[in-house]
């Protein structure tokens, strides 16, 4: 699936900011469906991690977008396992609050903070800071 995924999103020709911005976007989306971050790294990893390795692409690069889309919908994903104590703290303030009340306030937060960091993710990108010591965000020879 990796090989035919990287030879496919090689053929699309997408930039780097493009290809991520939309990993981030897919990573936010599982994310509203399951709750827990390491059991989704652990299904999503073997897959894009050397599907972006084959298109030249850092796994810590991969893993700093997985962060980026995984932590922007953790405060309207009924999945996370602290919402109910969220609605709890909620409802101190608002009796009548539920799972609505608090998923229509933090949207506007949750989609705010998507775009903030998928921008600082992507200018990251642009200036090709390493995303850590010895960690550098391309493979040099591949593409």
């Amino acid at each position: 699936m990796a090989v035919n995924g990287a030879e496919g999103l090689k053929a699309l020709g997408l930039s780097a900011v493009l290809l991520f911005a939309l990993f981030i976007l897919l990573t936010a989306t599982v994310n509203l469906m399951m709750g827990s971050a390491s059991a989704k790294w652990a299904l999503m990893a073997p897959v894009f991690v050397p599907m972006f390795m084959l298109l030249g692409y850092s796994p810590e690069l991969t893993q700093t977008a997985y962060r980026v889309g995984d932590s922007v919908t953790n405060i309207i994903s009924p999945m996370l396992s602290y919402f109910a104590l969220i609605i709890a703290f909620f409802q101190k303030y608002e009796s009548r609050a539920g799972l609505g009340t608090v998923v229509a306030v933090m949207l506007p937060y949750s989609m705010t903070f998507l775009i903030g960091w998928s921008l600082m993710f992507g200018l990251w990108l642009g200036f090709g800071l390493p995303v850590g010591p010895g960690s550098p965000l391309f493979y040099s020879g591949v593409n």
